[in-house]
């Protein structure tokens, strides 16, 4: 079930920010990896470094997930949404 201000939690959530960073490490090290392979000889340290970032990013936007964020949780009070405007 979606909470009613779903828009402003996608726009504000520190968990959506940080799965976006580690979906833009998914994207970029195998392109990197690619790259690499074509021009010059693989860095494991830089394949290991990435591997990490998107490791710590990961757990990141789990810690900011339980985290109650008060303006963009979605909580309701007494069990109804906000009067909107």
């Amino acid at each position: 079930m979606l909470v009613h201000n779903w828009r402003e939690v996608l726009k504000r959530a520190w968990s959506i920010r940080f799965m976006v960073l580690a979906l833009l490490c998914i994207i970029i090290e195998p392109i990197y990896t690619f790259v690499a392979a074509t021009w010059v000889a693989k860095n494991i340290y830089i394949q290991l470094g990435m591997s990490a970032v998107t490791g710590l990013l990961a757990v990141a936007a789990i810690i900011a997930r339980i985290f109650v964020q008060q303006k963009v949780s979605g909580d309701l009070a007494n069990g109804k949404p906000p009067q909107e405007g």
